[in-house]
């Protein structure tokens, strides 16, 4: 889930992607009777269809998020090449609708609002994510005709806290006063971004990061020394002052990692901000879905799908596996249509692709005897996830949100919080509607775990009073016509320290024919969240049809100069220290550990 992955730091840090073979039969030269070369044409035929039938390679996906719909697509694409596999494709899900986490169809508590569906959060779409901006405007470009249809444009966005507006993060592609706005990316965060009540000196406790900034980069090696150290002992360390910590920091990991930053990797943390915030100054510009993500996005990326010869078993949840030495030949599965008992069926598999997120992950290999043989596989046990509570209420009055996207901090010890005005978003005109509803607003919490055994109307009731401390008379004397709770235990990626030795690799060293995809899996494209699952899809895909590593994925841009000048001195200095060897030379980390 991406909601607001990294609102503060913005102003804190300074500089700083088998061949299909044509059948052919050989005939005898000598000469036959006409009835004979017929029933050997049609003998030739049927044992051309056979071997034709045997060498289709069925691959089985399991997850329908972005990871799984993008390696369908992958696959599916280059069945079009003359000399591709022949591939039977089927995307298994135990939801209703794909999308994985992103997804939509939730229904309202009272059932009274017409046509309402609830979807899993908000979910942004960064300036950095350029494989999905191609996809929407390529590849579903006869689905989806403009993308100005499908996503908002840029706009400011707030912070609160329960004493009022905090911060306000600007557009920064855009120009001030009629001059251009470019800058190097740090710097150009920093003078831009409007902080309300965090003081300057606290702000500056933070310019040390700039360092581990320099050292991280991305790399298998740094992302063991720093997966090692929560991020909020990396900043304790490193001098960050306490209220620059808790008003700034602990915010963007909440709300970007979905937990506190003592529970979250510094490796993790480093990688999402420098993506998501200071790769360039314009990487925190985002858009967001002008309905729901289900209908717009997903929907129309299904239909292609499907269009490709992708067949799809929604609402079918995995039971296990049947193996043929260390390879999956079938994948047993049993379906939950129309809440029925539900039909086990058995999907033979020649390839493999797991796009689960850590907990369902864990979970599969937990209930699999199958896979649990394996000490590779015995190790995704550990991996695990975090809560998320979505809510979306439907209120009798039009309220005046300043910003129609908003992170908050303070509500909750050790939640996120975000909220959205809907109706902004979804350029809902309330004149036209005849069910008494005024303003729609999505209220978000992270790490909710101990909000998630709330009842219904206790958390309305808890998201309600939350809005009105934010908004004011205005909002509290609005009424809650119905409202929709969607929760989602353990249900977004946990990169606590040291996870990193339990993410897979996007191939698996023990089952032969068994891949993976997600926002999960090591990769060194550098994206994250959303960007990141469906660069994975790509990366999956690639690996099982031979492509070189990064065919048909949009890598990157390269670092901005003076952070590519950083990271190279730092590098020099470490070769020089290690004796010719930069990887023994001591680390950051290993002062502040």
């Amino acid at each position: 889930m991406t909601s607001h992955p990294t609102w503060v730091l913005l102003c804190l840090l300074i500089p700083i992607a088998a061949a299909f073979t044509a059948l052919s039969t050989t005939s005898r030269k000598r000469r036959h009777r006409p009835s004979t070369q017929i029933r050997e044409f049609f003998a030739a035929a049927a044992a051309a269809h056979d071997d034709s039938i045997s060498q289709q390679q069925k691959v089985v996906i399991i997850g329908a998020g972005w990871g799984g719909l993008s390696a369908a697509h992958a696959l599916s694409k280059s069945k079009s090449s003359p000399s591709s596999l022949s591939l039977q494709i089927t995307i298994v899900d135990a939801a209703p609708r794909v999308g994985g986490l992103v997804r939509d169809g939730f229904s309202t508590i009272n059932n009274t609002i017409i046509s309402s569906q609830a979807e899993a959060g908000q979910h942004g779409f960064w300036d950095n994510y350029y494989n999905i901006f191609a996809l929407l405007e390529n590849d579903l470009q006869s689905k989806i005709s403009n993308v100005n249809d499908v996503l908002t444009g840029y706009a400011e966005q707030g912070q609160y806290s329960p004493r009022g507006l905090e911060a306000i993060w600007p557009v920064y592609r855009e120009s001030r006063h009629g001059r251009p706005r470019a800058l190097p990316t740090g710097l150009g965060q920093a003078l831009y971004t409007k902080f309300i009540n965090l003081p300057p000196f606290d702000r500056a406790t933070a310019a040390p990061l700039i360092l581990a900034f320099s050292e991280f980069d991305d790399s298998p090696e740094a992302w063991k020394r720093y997966d090692s150290i929560s991020f909020r002992d990396l900043c304790i360390k490193l001098g960050v002052s306490k209220r620059c910590y808790d008003e700034a920091f602990e915010p963007m990991i909440l709300t970007g990692l979905f937990a506190p930053g003592a529970e979250c990797s510094a490796a993790a943390a480093l990688g999402m901000a420098y993506f998501f915030v200071l790769r360039s100054q314009n990487s925190f510009d985002v858009r967001w879905c002008r309905g729901n993500i289900g209908r717009l996005i997903f929907d129309p990326f299904r239909e292609l799908l499907m269009e490709q010869g992708v067949r799809f078993e929604m609402s079918t949840r995995v039971q296990g596996f049947e193996m043929e030495g260390n390879t999956i030949s079938k994948v047993v599965c049993s379906t939950t249509r129309n809440k029925e008992e539900g039909e086990i069926i058995s999907l033979g598999a020649d390839t493999v692709v797991f796009g689960l997120g850590g907990a369902a992950l864990s979970a599969m290999v937990r209930n699999s005897p199958e896979l649990a043989q394996y000490s590779e596989f015995r190790r995704f046990a550990n991996l695990r996830g975090t809560s998320v509570l979505a809510t979306r209420l439907y209120l009798d009055t039009v309220l005046d949100t300043k910003y129609s996207a908003n992170a908050c901090w303070g509500f909750d010890e050790g939640v996120g919080m975000t909220f959205f005005d809907i109706t902004k978003l979804h350029g809902v005109d309330v004149t036209k509607r005849t069910d008494g509803v005024g303003s729609i607003v999505e209220v978000d919490y992270y790490h909710a775990a101990s909000l998630l055994v709330m009842s219904d109307e206790a958390i309305v009731d808890k998201v309600k009073k939350d809005l009105n401390t934010i908004l004011g008379l205005q909002c509290i004397n609005a009424n809650v016509i119905d409202a929709a709770v969607v929760r989602l235990p353990q249900a977004v990626n946990w990169y606590s320290p040291g996870s990193y030795s339990n993410m897979p690799d996007a191939k698996s060293s023990s089952i032969t024919n068994a891949f993976f995809c997600g926002d999960l899996v090591r990769s060194r494209h550098g994206s994250w969240s959303q960007e990141k699952a469906y660069v994975s899809g790509i990366e999956a895909a690639n690996l099982i049809l031979s492509r070189r590593e990064g065919s048909g994925i949009i890598p990157l841009p390269n670092d901005e100069p003076h952070v590519a000048l950083g990271r190279s001195a730092l590098a020099l200095a470490k070769t020089f220290l290690g004796r010719g060897d930069a990887n023994k030379a001591p680390s950051l980390v290993d002062f502040v550990w």
